[in-house]
């Protein structure tokens, strides 16, 4: 665990240039998931719907089975309480993986922020910002987020 968060601080002091790893790679798979436990805390107290999907995306998508996922997620958490902004990870991002990796983390913060229904305007601006530091189109983001929102849980309309 400690030994993900000092690769992670090494990343952000000391990045090497043009290096680009895998998509599953720890540093990026530690940057990319405090981006989603921040976007996941942006609307107060996470539900345990977006807890599940938390662990769902990351179990999944990046090939991890449940307690490495929660020692990954452990890990982001308090890197991400400790960032001073989005920069810190979209950096670590950016540096790590191509074009479709970006779009894969984009398109997983929509999947994540969908998990209870509704999106904020804050977690919407968040994306936005997110995807913008990470190159992504705001045509691309566009296309994610109604990917995400057709396949989302139908909001509780009564209580709207």
């Amino acid at each position: 665990m400690l030994d993900g968060l000092r690769q992670f601080i090494a990343d952000v002091i000391s990045p090497s240039p043009n290096e680009h790893r895998s998509f599953d790679d720890r540093g990026y798979r530690l940057a990319a998931t405090a981006l989603l436990v921040h976007v996941m805390s942006l609307d107060g107290q996470p539900s345990e719907a977006e807890k599940r999907k938390l662990h769902s995306l990351i179990e999944s998508r990046f090939g991890l089975d449940p307690g490495t996922a929660g020692q990954l997620i452990a890990s982001a958490t308090q890197v991400e309480g400790e960032a001073v902004d989005l920069y810190h990870f979209t950096s670590v991002i950016m540096r790590s993986v191509d074009e479709a990796g970006r779009l894969r983390i984009v398109e997983m913060m929509w999947e994540l922020v969908y998990a209870d229904g509704q999106v904020s305007e804050f977690e919407d601006n968040v994306i936005w910002r997110a995807a913008d530091l990470l190159g992504v189109s705001s045509r691309d983001r566009i296309d994610l987020k109604h990917r995400a929102a057709a396949s989302a849980p139908i909001p509780n309309l009564a209580s709207s």
